[in-house]
């Protein structure tokens, strides 16, 4: 049982030559890389990576990167291609084949059956003078020097180098298409990052409740409008423009001034400079605007008329925080 000491030197160790490795790619980084990318913007067709073993996985993360960034990817199993999965690839489509020797036996009989098909074939390989990168027509160079596996032996190292190499793919790809947040929420609707990216104020505070007095709405008018609305607030308006507002805090420190608040009305307790913000703006910008300001509701105007609130716990709930 080794120690925590060891424990820890081993895994820094591990990250230290990775990270070493991954900063000597940038040597490889040649005229073959530019061209390739090249081909891969231009290209009519789509874009099939290959590759088996652990290599295979890389190259199915890579095709998931470059989907969702705007290249149109597929991946296919070199193993599978030999038995059937060769007819994925159509005319005009540009083969990706990633293996670290560029010998195994698979690539050696899958590559010929591209060619002869006037495929281009991009080699991502540790070994540049290997079959598959002597036949590629473009040459992705992934050497390391050595695996982070003390035996030299499990792919770790090389495959962390392979999916370096995909990102920079797929970054280039994206700056060259002009790929904006727009683009990418297209292709994220589900999940944080993609509400993030569009959805917008009115979404949420369509549907939440509208709490809403008059100047001379009597206070205990206000507390029962705040608690049926369960909002924690309201808005204070004059011919539906906000003019004010009333938070649970106001309420608070009315009642630590007066025991008696039968004659207040709304604008003896009201904030007059509320924050608000625009219903087409992005949920993500009212997160922003909440947490510069240090609250926990924003009131949500339409042309300068009162539409609604927005919460904390919204965004929180749609996972924006």
């Amino acid at each position: 049982m080794k120690s925590e000491e060891s424990i820890i030197k081993i895994a820094k160790e591990t990250i230290a030559l990775e990270g070493q490795s991954i900063l000597n790619l940038s040597d490889y980084i040649n005229s073959d890389f530019a061209q390739a990318v090249s081909l891969i913007y231009k290209s009519k067709g789509r874009l099939i990576i290959t590759g088996i073993g652990k290599s295979a996985i890389i190259a199915t993360k890579i095709v998931a990167t470059l989907n969702s960034t705007g290249t149109p990817s597929v991946f296919m199993h070199a193993a599978d291609a030999i038995h059937g999965d060769l007819g994925l690839i159509l005319k005009d489509d540009v083969v990706i084949c990633i293996s670290k020797s560029g010998n195994t036996p698979e690539i050696k009989v899958l590559i010929p059956l591209i060619k002869n098909a006037n495929n281009k074939i991009i080699a991502i390989t540790g070994n540049k003078d290997s079959f598959l990168g002597n036949h590629a027509n473009y040459v992705l160079n992934t050497f390391v020097a050595k695996e982070a596996c003390p035996n030299n032996l499990a792919p770790t190292t090389s495959t962390t180098a392979q999916l370096v190499i995909g990102d920079a793919l797929a970054v280039c790809l994206l700056k060259l298409r002009g790929f904006s947040s727009h683009d990418f929420a297209k292709y994220h609707p589900g999940g944080a990052l993609g509400k993030k990216l569009y959805l917008r104020v009115s979404d949420i505070s369509s549907i939440n409740e509208k709490p809403e007095v008059t100047p001379n709405t009597n206070v205990k008018d206000v507390i029962i409008e705040i608690s049926q609305k369960m909002m924690g607030v309201t808005a204070v308006t004059d011919n539906n423009k906000i003019i004010g507002i009333i938070t649970d805090g106001d309420l608070r420190r009315m009642l630590t001034k007066t025991d008696d608040f039968s004659n207040l009305t709304a604008k003896d307790i009201m904030s007059c400079t509320p924050k608000h913000i625009e219903e087409d703006a992005m949920a993500i910008d009212a997160m922003d605007l909440m947490e510069t300001h240090g609250i926990s509701q924003l009131l949500v105007e339409k042309n300068g008329i009162y539409s609604g609130v927005v919460h904390v716990h919204d965004l929180i709930k749609e996972g924006i925080i």
